[in-house]
């Protein structure tokens, strides 16, 4: 899509809003909320008076209102609220939405260039602004708020934050999805830099064990990938993540960790072959021969990968919270994988979980008893696995596997609504509920005995 006048326009001022963030500094969170609140006023009532329509995008002109410019600053809003007492979280991700979203979709549109494999709608070159921008607006601010230099934006203090920040942010702008950018880069936002907060990587790194658990985490997640693709269970693509996956999980922590993916790879196998041909008959089995490819492993993984790096890089009562919530969203891929594919071949009476309306099998947010229960059973088996490995306390695999079924159950909940308005696909939804089942872990965890 060229770059329009109206959309320069538009870009350019999402990107000038973005220096009220400065303002956060020496602002208390109730003043800055109540500015966020005049701003959200201003955009719905003030701005189309003083000629803020010709800035709206043609579908906002037919539901009567600018959707986009008035989430901004309800985002920022809800950013205030959340870090209130800590408002340099706040200012980051607002720079990251500000610069970053900005710069991507001008240099993106102006540009143009080769498309991104998982969104031919969105290029590189806007992908590669987003990150570089979103890195450069949430490190300046960042320091700036906490009263540091600004040189201080480019320490490696600084950029081991925003620099992953950045590149989250950038994949999640750059997903196929009906929802608004600013609204899932600050959601986005306000999930992971919590965690690169409070991330220390020097712990891993300095680990004598580190650099052996890597070798062999690569040789072994290489081995046990060659035997998949060879056996037709994932394609080309699929294989190299899942190398990537695994590895990272290895070297973080150890075969113990490793071996609650493989349980759920090797469960997840099993089910999707099994009635294959009664699926395929109904049309809703697994593309290519249930092979599983990249955007799967990802969907399944990398929420799993992402905690187990949590994991090696904190230490006491943080790394077994962490811990516990890495195998919360193996069991709950787990649970989502074999209640599927259980449930469309075996499964006999077949609802809805919003309605428990009769649904054909394979519709999204459909469950049957069948299903269910193979769900439960596969998260038990792969709790089960990382408390045979002593990964964990025997006690906690029960809190796991319950986790593990009730965050496929979310799937179900929210993928009645969410895919069909085009909100989320299979693979965000996947993805989204094993950080549901790690979150409820963690919950649970943090309950006093």
């Amino acid at each position: 899509m060229p770059l329009t006048a109206r959309e320069l326009k538009r870009k350019l001022l999402h990107i000038a809003v973005g220096g009220f963030a400065f303002l956060l500094r020496d602002l208390h969170w109730r003043e800055a909320a109540l500015l966020a609140i005049a701003a959200f006023g201003f955009n719905w009532q003030v701005l189309p008076r003083l000629g803020g329509r010709g800035m709206w995008r043609e579908p906002e002109h037919g539901a009567g209102y600018p959707l986009g410019i008035l989430l901004y600053p309800l985002s920022v809003l809800g950013l205030v609220l959340v870090f209130r007492d800590d408002l340099w979280m706040a200012a980051a991700i607002w720079g990251v939405l500000a610069l970053g979203d900005g710069m991507a979709s001008i240099l993106g549109q102006a540009l143009g260039g080769p498309r991104l494999p998982w969104n031919p709608r969105k290029g590189w070159v806007g992908f590669s602004a987003f990150v570089v921008f979103a890195t450069i607006g949430a490190g300046l601010l960042a320091a700036w708020t906490l009263r540091l230099p600004l040189g201080a934006w480019a320490s490696p203090e600084v950029l081991a934050m925003v620099a992953p920040l950045a590149v989250a942010c950038a994949l999640v702008e750059s997903m196929s999805t009906a929802l608004d950018d600013n609204l899932t880069v600050p959601v986005a936002g306000a999930c992971l830099l919590p965690l690169l907060a409070m991330a220390e990587p020097g712990l891993l790194l300095s680990d004598p064990g580190f650099g052996p658990r890597l070798a062999v985490g690569l040789g072994i997640n290489a081995a046990i990938a060659a035997l998949a693709w060879k056996a037709r269970f994932i394609d080309g693509p699929g294989a190299v993540s899942a190398i990537v996956i695994g590895t990272l999980i290895t070297a973080a922590l150890g075969l113990a960790g490793l071996a609650v993916m493989v349980a759920f790879f090797v469960v997840g196998s099993v089910a999707t072959r099994l009635g294959y041909r009664v699926k395929a008959a109904r049309g809703i089995a697994q593309e290519k021969g249930g092979a599983r490819g990249w955007r799967s492993a990802w969907a399944n993984g990398g929420v799993a990968a992402v905690l187990a790096l949590m994991a090696g890089f904190t230490d006491d009562e943080a790394r077994a919270l962490f811990v516990l919530a890495y195998a919360a969203a193996v069991a709950t891929a787990a649970a989502d994988t074999c209640s599927s594919e259980i449930g469309k071949a075996y499964g006999r009476r077949t609802f809805l979980i919003t309605t428990f309306r009769p649904a054909p099998p394979g519709t999204e947010g459909a469950i049957s008893l069948e299903g269910t229960a193979a769900g439960l059973a596969a998260a038990a088996i792969v709790a089960g696995v990382g408390a045979a490995t002593g990964l964990y306390a025997l006690p906690w695999a029960l809190a796991i596997a319950a986790g593990g079924l009730l965050g496929s159950l979310a799937e179900s909940v929210i993928g009645t609504v969410a895919e069909s308005r085009g909100w989320l696909d299979n693979d965000l939804l996947n993805a989204l509920n094993t950080a549901i089942g790690a979150g409820i872990v963690m919950l649970i965890a943090k309950v006093p005995a």
